[in-house]
């Protein structure tokens, strides 16, 4: 389950700055084990030596990670724990990475599964969801995750259920569908 992504080497003794991917910052802590997935899929544990917020992000030092060099090979790392160690989550929180396979319907109409989450463009996380009907060549729905529009989420029978304002699958169509 990723927690956190790295953006960027913070400093000169190796640190890092995440964006967040959990509502729960204090999930992260000193001594906590870690593991990087990097960009090419490799992955490696960590563990964390310190951490503390910086503008828009926290910032992490890892134990052994101790020059910008270092660093430097962690960007774009997604910062995970297991499943197995996942916090609990009060009742109607769901987490993101659970959404992915999810059939996304706007009232009865389905519209396809979510393939991927993506952050950074907004408030809401978006909703990347192939068309039922989409060839390789089109590009996939993004669909803001934005409670405004939920109806429901229902993990264990992979649906979710939105009320889509009129003309944003239009939108998605104009800007590369």
């Amino acid at each position: 389950m990723t927690l956190a992504v790295v953006v960027k080497t913070q400093g000169r003794r190796g640190e890092v700055a995440v964006e967040l991917h959990t509502a729960v910052a204090e999930r992260f802590g000193r001594q906590m084990r870690v593991w990087a997935l990097l960009k090419d899929g490799a992955r490696r544990e960590l563990a964390i030596e310190d951490l503390w917020p910086h503008k828009s992000w926290v910032v992490l030092k890892f134990a052994g990670v101790d020059s910008i060099d270092e660093a430097e090979t962690l960007k774009g790392a997604e910062v995970q724990v297991p499943l197995s160690e996942r916090a609990a989550l009060e009742p109607g929180w769901t987490y993101l990475s659970d959404l992915i396979g999810c059939a996304v319907f706007d009232g009865e109409r389905e519209i396809g599964p979510v393939v991927a989450v993506e952050f950074g463009a907004g408030e809401a996380p978006l909703l990347v969801v192939r068309g039922l009907k989409q060839t390789a060549a089109e590009m996939p729905y993004e669909i803001p995750f934005a409670e405004a529009y939920l109806m429901m989420v229902d993990v264990a029978r992979k649906l979710v259920r939105m009320r889509l304002p009129e003309g944003l699958l239009d939108v998605n169509a104009r800007s590369g569908r």
